[in-house]
């Protein structure tokens, strides 16, 4: 049930070829409107010169000069906008998911099957739980380049790097990491090479995408109990004052130095990136639903939330436009602790009305995924529907019986996991 590398391909060629579409079809629809704009401006000029003294009026060569100035490249919008984000939980890099790519480091297979979820998105991000700082990989967390070349080949737009791992080589391992997300053609989210760096992005992102300005914010609770050391205090964005031990002081400082940022920015969506709550358990903590409200106070439209490593509720108030996806369990990692095999991939529908300006969620779906890991076959992450359908068409190459089973019961878990039972 993957799909072929070449229509992977095909399908972001597509994406792009609606973009510049649409940047073409705005360019002449204003075009023709700062034309009509012109002639207008012309016809109401003429009957105000035949209205002057005959000394008062322009000689040809000012009427001239006036023609020479008219707009060349307007900017236009249709009506409505609607964009998909596409959403994935954690990427954690172990020594299992490394060897994925086996000697080659080629991990086409990995992101085969749900590559068509990612690529077909305007926009894919995912938290990345590990680094890009050369060899050794694996139990290091560190990754090949050509893992992270391969998540943007399936699709995969934005990276948050506030999480765990962020300095778990430090800050030149972080800027490292960060340098390498960029070459692999994707733009990390909640994490700087430097506090100047923070200062110049303010500590968020924002894209544009069919006229939709949609600002990242990404923050991390803490990482794995170490501290940035002094002048890096700005280099990953944190939710706790004492993000390096218990987790009890919320910093609505720095929160509230990012998001008054943003707010400046008059983004029509926010999305918050938030890597919290605890590993392995379900419970939403007091301090997290503390935390969804200060965000919600910002103005902030979504919440994606990952680190527990499983699937949580998803909350969505249509009425108000807001999301809050508490985690999306892992997207990929060794998939050997019951609960972690599975998760989702999410996606997010931004109505944009561009009479009035007014955007909001307009929606939700998801679909499930499941990590495959089978003795003697590398991890590979496949959709758990279709995977399930061809082993009961009896497909060549199905998965195992098994496997079958796990990922039946897996399927149910997700809905239920998703509604809070």
């Amino acid at each position: 049930m993957a799909i072929d590398p070449e229509e992977l391909k095909k399908r972001r060629l597509l994406r792009e070829k609606r973009r510049q579409a649409q940047q073409r079809r705005r360019r002449q629809l204003l075009l023709r409107l700062g034309l009509a704009l012109v002639v207008l401006a012309l016809v109401a000029g003429g009957i105000y010169l035949w209205s002057l003294p005959q000394d008062e009026q322009e000689t040809p060569s000012q009427q001239e000069a006036t023609q020479a100035t008219q707009p060349t490249e307007p900017t236009s919008l249709p009506p409505t906008s609607v964009v998909h984000i596409a959403a994935a939980g954690d990427l954690n890099i172990t020594s299992a998911v490394v060897q994925a790519g086996g000697d080659a480091h080629d991990y086409t297979k990995t992101f085969q099957d749900v590559a068509c979820l990612l690529a077909d998105a305007d926009l894919a991000v995912l938290n990345f739980e590990g680094l890009l700082v050369g060899e050794p990989y694996g139990s290091t967390g560190s990754a090949p380049q050509a893992l992270a070349e391969a998540l943007h080949s399936a699709g995969v737009d934005l990276v948050q790097m506030a999480n765990s791992y962020s300095i778990s080589q430090g800050t030149l391992g972080l800027g490292t990491t960060l340098q390498n997300i960029r070459a692999a053609g994707m733009e990390p989210l909640g994490a700087y090479a430097s506090n100047e760096e923070y200062q110049q992005a303010k500590g968020y992102t924002i894209c544009e995408v069919e006229g939709v300005r949609i600002a990242f914010v990404a923050f991390t609770k803490g990482m794995n109990s170490m501290t940035l050391p002094a002048g890096s205090e700005n280099c990953v964005n944190v939710l706790y004052e004492d993000y390096d031990s218990t987790y009890q002081d919320i910093d609505r400082e720095k929160i509230a130095a990012v998001m008054t940022a943003v707010q400046q920015e008059e983004p029509d969506i926010t999305i918050a990136m938030l890597h919290w709550g605890s590993e392995y358990n379900d419970t939403i903590s007091q301090s997290q639903k503390s935390i969804k409200k200060l965000f919600q106070s910002y103005g902030v439209d979504a919440i994606i939330g990952t680190h527990s490593h499983y699937v949580q509720k998803i909350e969505y108030d249509e009425t108000a436009g807001t999301l809050v996806a508490y985690s999306l369990g892992d997207f990929l990692g060794d998939a050997e602790r019951s609960g972690s095999e599975y998760s989702i991939v999410l996606d997010i529908e931004i109505t944009k009305d561009n009479t009035t300006g007014e955007a909001k969620i307009t929606g939700y779906s998801y679909t499930p995924i499941f990590t495959l890991n089978q003795a003697g076959v590398p991890l590979q992450v496949v959709r758990l529907p279709q995977t399930i359908t061809a082993y009961e068409a009896e497909y060549i190459n199905r998965v195992s019986k098994t496997t079958y089973e796990a990922m039946t019961y897996a399927l149910e878990r997700v809905q239920a996991r998703i509604l809070g039972e």
